[in-house]
């Protein structure tokens, strides 16, 4: 008797990429981002009263939204990624939501500073999932010419969460004046800017509730075994990554320099210290301020992101097949007169005038930076690498940012009213440096992008 001929494995059906389901994933991962943003920036409105209620300095509160958040995220989001490169990604970005938001509320509870520091860690820890293994599903989403649109439509969370972390912060504090505590059940008086931290972490609820109508997507170009078959299971060991990098290290070392160290650097150090420059400058009241910014973020800031992309698919349309790095060189070039001048002016109008500017073209390099890392990384190693970046790249961003403003400010100038100074001069040294560095780092670019077809 003859015995059955085994039969080839039925190979897992083509993703379904760019359409309406693809979009949708990008849509709630970008509220997601945008929540997490919200939690991360809600401080930089916060500023003062922490201040007050645990008598510390402008340096002291830079570690809340710098060191503490920045080196837990960073440092844990290694070993986070490679969870994410195997894993189901959507429970793993569900697990940090949880996290986060709790740590949030938590923090509304802290009785000392150091306390404080402590959630802000949490805070960093939760967050640490979501970049990761966001990016690694928007990859498995599109196809290679849609990816950079994709992901800057997902960076855009980030502006809308940083302008809505300091409208809300605004609103709330708004309706707290003149209010010295709230008497909450459980709780006992509470201060106006720590129910801030308990609004704002409950807006992990929704959140988690959205994450569940998510589809995990299927993983594209995997690995395949001795027959061809695909391996859903195999992961890049952490000597692959590293011969990658190795292979790669001009590109990616123009990369982290420019995009994380550089352009994130100013980045943080605007987005912590602009609502505390209004209100010093122009004497406006925290509420005001941190309207105006909130505002100008949510418009400018999503602004940039989407500009980029059209910008990308039009020069790669006209043969510049290094169009994403090439639109982020351009915009740091643009970016150098706005972030040193609006501190400086010392009129309000001009002074918003061109934090427009200033803030629309610092965000549109945030799409490029983790798009171009998805397009050069294979499979299985797209959040890895995508950690790495973080760990380089944000660490010293967050790190440096908001303290380098603050120790300008504290121990050089010794007076508050000189936060313009430091801000000035902290951007104006830095992002021609990013400029310069992702200059560099074109020719490398081209050449990664022609060895990935070959």
């Amino acid at each position: 008797m003859k015995g059955k001929s085994k039969e080839a494995p039925a190979a897992p059906p083509a993703p379904s990429l760019d359409g309406a389901s693809s979009w949708y994933t990008v849509g709630v991962l970008m509220f997601a981002y945008m929540v997490a943003f919200i939690d991360r920036q809600i401080i930089t409105l916060l500023i003062e009263p922490i201040k007050q209620t645990f008598d510390v300095n402008d340096t002291q509160v830079s570690l809340l939204s710098g060191f503490a958040f920045a080196v837990f995220y960073t440092v844990l989001g290694l070993p986070i990624a490679r969870l994410a490169d195997r894993t189901n990604r959507k429970r793993l970005i569900a697990a940090g939501v949880f996290l986060w938001s709790l740590m949030t509320a938590v923090a509304g509870l802290a009785s000392t500073f150091w306390i404080l520091l402590l959630t802000r860690i949490g805070v960093g820890i939760g967050e640490a999932t979501i970049t990761p293994a966001a990016l690694s599903m928007i990859a498995d989403s599109f196809s290679r010419k849609r990816v950079a649109r994709a992901v800057s439509v997902y960076a855009v969370g980030l502006y809308i969460g940083a302008g809505l972390a300091v409208l809300a912060g605004s609103v709330v504090i708004r309706l707290s004046s003149g209010i010295e505590t709230f008497d909450l059940p459980l709780v006992g008086a509470t201060k106006p800017w720590q129910m801030t931290f308990f609004v704002v972490g409950a807006l992990g609820v929704p959140l988690l509730l959205l994450l569940q109508t998510l589809k995990e997507p299927q993983r594209q170009n995997l690995a395949s075994d001795e027959s061809g078959a695909p391996v859903p299971d195999a992961q890049i060991p952490c000597s692959e990554v590293m011969k990658f990098v190795r292979h790669h290290k001009r590109l990616l070392g123009a990369h982290f320099l420019g995009f994380g160290i550089c352009f994130g650097l100013v980045i943080t150090a605007y987005m912590t210290w602009v609502p505390e420059l209004l209100r010093r400058n122009y004497s406006l009241d925290i509420a005001d301020a941190g309207t105006i910014f909130g505002i100008i973020l949510i418009f400018f800031g999503s602004a940039g992101p989407i500009s980029a992309s059209y910008l990308t698919s039009w020069l790669r349309d006209r043969g510049y097949e290094d169009a994403e790095m090439r639109v982020s060189v351009w915009a740091g070039f643009f970016m150098i007169p706005f972030v040193i001048l609006a501190p400086l002016v010392g009129n309000l109008y001009l002074t918003i005038a061109l934090l427009c500017g200033a803030i629309f073209f610092l965000s549109v390099p945030q799409g490029m930076a983790p798009a171009i890392l998805q397009i050069v990384a294979p499979n299985r190693m797209r959040a890895q690498l995508t950690a790495l970046f973080m760990l380089v790249g944000v660490l010293a961003a967050y790190t440096l940012g908001p303290s380098l403003v603050a120790v300008l400010t504290d121990y050089y100038f010794r007076d508050d009213a000189s936060l313009k100074y430091s801000l000035a001069l902290v951007c104006g040294v830095i992002t021609p440096l990013g400029v310069l560095s992702l200059s560099l780092g074109l020719k490398h670019y081209r050449a990664a992008l022609q060895s990935s077809d070959e």
